[in-house]
């Protein structure tokens, strides 16, 4: 599981934050992160109740047909031919959600499980589930009192959708089970109380529309290409840093060069490296006629390719989040003629196949970042820097140990890259034969992505002490911009070893709160 970190949970109660409206059309992947991370309330457009209150009564009809209705008076999965009596069916949905609330193991980050909530509130909000207003509405108030049902690691096979998590939230919803509030762990009844909510009493077909949804596999989706993209600047940022610290070329970022090669993200990557690296007297220094350098290292001169690479692949992830959150999933659906139909749109597949794509990029990006950091180490390949950018090499060790957990974080990274999505474990008596692991894949990405802010914020540290060496040699403006933040809440200056774990923790808080982009952006204006 990824490591809590004060970005993984939502900074205040709403603060001053807009409302998030639901049921007037899709959230945007900015929408998910504003109420998952940072707390904005969620509000019901009112137009959506009509459409709530019109499908309700269809599965209300349907409730007393004796025709048997897939979720409304049946079972569920391989017992979908059993028929219900009708003064079982409340029990066959609180029985549904208990039994489904079967996660295990360490709990999920609070952002996660929000995120996760906020997009079945918007599901429901279609009207395509046949949900009752007060269900939906009772949601809304348990999200905006900011309980947290508690959701585990494991549980989750993404499909049909991710059962386990939404029913251990569909259980808080129920007065039931384990949840935090401000991460003050209490039971669901006693948290609802102090809020004045009411426990909902589960009706005909509520329990499967409170579970059967990609919620928590989007959910994670939008939080991993939020902060990929911070991240993608991020490693423009550093990478301009070790091509100056190592006396590299900014020659191979012009623009024309990368007209040749039309990749969209590539252009993005070099034009912000060419900004950073703008009026640097050391990189002024070495253009000169006897320059020994006839070409730099690829880590160094192909960095545009690479993180524009990650890039793109965060915008192909985009279309296809933003598909899915225009979606409204679960089985059966409403249509908007009023039938109720079976379908298959719970299935995980198209949002695993993005998640797993991700880590690859994010990987690459993580190798090329350590090994431009090793090189600022290398006597043989830093140009003129001491050992390991230690103050007296022997004595000290610089930032040898520092290389080598970077060089951890991306070992682990490449595994983390193997995709979930190919993996299929048959369950429910062979019913739910096919499965997407798309859960597995969104949880490795959240380690993916924490692993490589801290592989960035490893080199920034390392580059930045290797540019410092370089005086009296000036840094560009971007450059000494980001020394400086980076110094106000660490110390990358050179000197003798010292404690340094701390020093890595806090440049990964600037990395993740996106103190190195503000701090380069305030040379260089706007950075893509």
């Amino acid at each position: 599981m990824a490591t809590m970190t004060s970005h993984d949970r939502p900074t205040g109660k709403a603060g001053n934050l807009p409302a998030v409206v639901v049921g007037a059309g899709p959230l945007s992947i900015e929408n998910v992160v504003s109420v998952a991370r940072y707390g904005a309330p969620v509000k019901l457009a009112a137009e959506a109740l009509d459409e709530v209150r019109r499908t309700r009564r269809i599965i209300e009809d349907l409730a007393d047909d004796t025709e048997p209705h897939y979720g409304v008076s049946t079972g569920f999965g391989a017992l979908a031919t059993t028929q219900i009596p009708v003064d079982q069916r409340r029990r066959l949905q609180r029985g549904l959600i208990r039994s489904h609330a079967a996660g295990t193991g360490p709990e999920v980050e609070e952002e996660v499980v929000r995120a996760l909530m906020v997009l079945r509130i918007a599901t429901l909000a279609t009207g395509r589930t046949g949900i009752r207003e007060e269900t939906l509405t009772t949601y809304i108030e348990i999200l905006n009192a900011h309980i947290t049902p508690v959701v585990h690691e494991w549980g989750s096979l993404g499909c049909s959708g991710d059962l386990a998590p939404l029913s251990h939230c569909a259980l808080a919803l129920m007065g039931e089970g384990p949840v935090r509030i401000d991460g003050v762990p209490m039971d669901a009844a006693d948290a609802l109380r102090r809020n004045g909510i009411e426990p909902v009493e589960l009706h005909e077909k509520e329990g499967l529309a409170l579970i059967n949804g990609t919620d928590g596999m989007l959910g994670m989706l939008c939080l991993a290409i939020h902060d990929l993209r911070r991240l993608a600047t991020t490693a423009d940022i550093a990478g301009a840093m070790s091509v100056e610290g190592l006396l590299g070329t900014d020659d191979v970022f012009r623009s024309d060069l990368h007209d040749l090669r039309p990749q969209p993200g590539q252009a993005l990557s070099a034009s912000n490296m060419w900004k950073v690296l703008a009026d640097s007297p050391i990189r002024a220094s070495h253009d000169t006629e006897d320059c020994p350098r006839v070409q730099d290292a690829y880590s160094l001169r192909c960095a545009p390719q690479v993180t524009g690479g990650l890039r793109d692949t965060i915008d192909h992830a985009a279309r296809v989040a933003g598909f899915e959150l225009a979606s409204a999933i679960d089985n059966p659906v409403v249509t908007a003629v009023g039938k109720v139909e079976s379908n298959g749109n719970f299935h995980g597949a198209p949002v695993a196949y993005v998640l797993d794509f991700l880590a690859i990029p994010a990987a690459d990006v993580a190798s090329m970042s350590e090994r431009r950091t090793d090189r600022f180490l290398d006597v043989a390949r830093n140009h003129g820097l001491p050992p390991f950018l230690a103050d007296d090499p022997g004595v000290d060790s610089g930032l040898m140990i520092a290389q080598y957990t970077q060089a951890g974080l991306v070992s682990e990274m490449k595994r983390l890259a193997t995709p979930a999505s190919v993996d299929s474990i048959p369950s429910s008596a062979m019913q739910e034969d096919h499965v997407s692991m798309g859960w597995s894949a969104a949880r490795k990405l959240r380690r993916s992505v924490e692993a490589l802010g801290r592989v960035l914020a490893i080199e920034l540290v390392t580059a930045a002490r290797g540019i410092q060496l370089r005086a009296p040699l000036e840094p560009s403006p971007a450059t000494g911009a980001v020394i400086e933040a980076l110094n106000a809440v660490t110390d990358t200056r050179p000197g003798p070893d010292r404690f340094l774990a701390p020093d890595l923790a806090a440049a990964y808080r600037c990395v993740v709160d996106g103190d190195v982009v503000a701090a380069a952006v305030s040379a260089t204006g706007p950075l893509n």
